[in-house]
């Protein structure tokens, strides 16, 4: 397994997605580890009007990553209604290699059931699941 970075204020899903909260809103992205086993990030299809209201729920599918490598789906690690998407990605997919926990971010919601956060892996569990999942 490559040395990967995940940092300690985040936390994550088993499907590699990462969710940062900031009072009732949650910033989304994927794992440095997620992205180094995809490769260069050539394409984003995500929700990209996000002017529009709407709901996601945990484990719901949002969008597609697609790698040099191989396509691979991405789904919500939390509850919550849309209130931004980063549309720097569609010119840019790559800051998803570069910055995967800064300007590789991929969504922003506003959490509707705020106790699911709870139920995402800290740092350290990510790590060690990391490990014993063959990753």
């Amino acid at each position: 397994m490559a040395k990967t970075d995940q940092p300690d204020d985040l936390r994550y899903a088993e499907t590699h997605e990462w969710v940062r909260v900031d009072g009732d809103e949650a910033t989304i992205g994927i794992s440095d580890y997620a992205q180094d086993e995809l490769g260069d990030v050539v394409y984003l299809d995500l929700p990209w009007d996000a002017s529009g209201s709407r709901d996601f729920k945990a484990g719901e599918r949002f969008g597609d990553i697609e790698s040099v490598k191989a396509t691979s789906e991405l789904f919500i690690p939390v509850s919550g209604a849309l209130i931004a998407v980063n549309n720097t990605l569609q010119s840019t997919p790559e800051l998803v290699n570069s910055q995967p926990y800064g300007d590789g971010w991929m969504l922003r919601v506003r959490l509707s059931d705020p106790a699911e956060v709870a139920k995402l892996m800290d740092a350290a569990a990510y790590t060690e699941f990391l490990k014993t999942a063959g990753h």
